[in-house]
């Protein structure tokens, strides 16, 4: 049975499990390219590689991969191959997807991003992205599912279960291959989400990464800066998207795992 979405009169998805928004009252446009992209430098960090991989924990509506997979697909000097990877515990339905993309607003330009300017199409293209990717998600029970896209150059592997599990379960498949070049940090809040945030999980998602992994989160929370200052990552507070007044960026400079 899918999760259930609550959708408030703003038009912002409301999780009832969590009790907690799936995205910024800001815009999630916004919060995708900004928190996420912009804060794990792209889309510059994939152009001259022949694929990049993106890790990350909390798939919810989707929109960070749809943004993602847009922002790929504007830009002329991308990556041969985008490879996505995702932790969700709970997966919604096909048409939350669907209205999540088509209710979003246009992203007001911040001091650090202009979305319209740096990446300009993605409000109008990630709602016709999150359609192909309607169309493909069925039955999404638990453990992995795979889906291409854009002939194979875009792929998307979905773990869902419980985030440290599906961590390692990912991480045997490729052999525990350190393959994320980004690392998006987006579960719900770790005061009403901890699992999410643990210790052991923050060094599950570690030992899916390289040295010059470079990841990105909305929470500044104590706990997650002193977890990945303790996992060899350097941490940097940087100024937030309202209504947050800072998030963080952070660098993979040496493998404590």
């Amino acid at each position: 049975m899918s999760e259930p979405v609550v959708w408030l009169a703003d038009g912002s998805p409301h999780s009832p499990r969590f009790n907690d928004r799936y995205r910024t009252s800001s815009g999630g446009l916004a919060q995708a390219f900004t928190v996420f992209l912009a804060g794990c430098g792209l889309p510059e960090g994939w152009r001259g590689n022949s694929r990049f991989t993106v890790l990350e924990t909390g798939f919810g509506l989707g929109l960070n991969f749809l943004t993602t997979w847009a922002a790929w697909e504007a830009d002329a000097q991308r990556c041969d191959c985008l490879r996505y990877a995702a932790i969700e515990g709970y997966p919604v339905a096909p048409a939350a997807i669907v209205r999540s993309a088509h209710s979003l607003s246009p992203p007001t330009p911040t001091r650090q991003v202009d979305v319209q300017r740096d990446c300009p199409g993605l409000l109008a293209r990630v709602p016709v992205l999150a359609q192909e990717l309607a169309q493909v998600w069925h039955d999404v029970a638990p453990g992995i599912h795979r889906f291409a896209f854009a002939d194979g150059r875009v792929q998307l592997t979905l773990a869902v279960g419980e985030a440290c599990p599906m961590l390692e379960r990912l991480l045997a498949e490729v052999g525990g291959t350190a393959a994320a070049d980004a690392v998006y940090l987006d579960g719900f809040s770790p005061a009403l989400n901890p699992e999410m945030w643990s210790a052991p999980t923050l060094k599950a998602v570690a030992r899916h990464c390289h040295l010059g992994t470079r990841l990105a989160t909305y929470s500044v929370a104590k706990s997650v800066r002193e977890g990945l200052a303790q996992l060899g990552f350097r941490v940097e507070k940087c100024p937030g998207l309202p209504p947050k007044r800072q998030r963080l960026q952070a660098l993979l400079l040496a493998s404590m795992v």
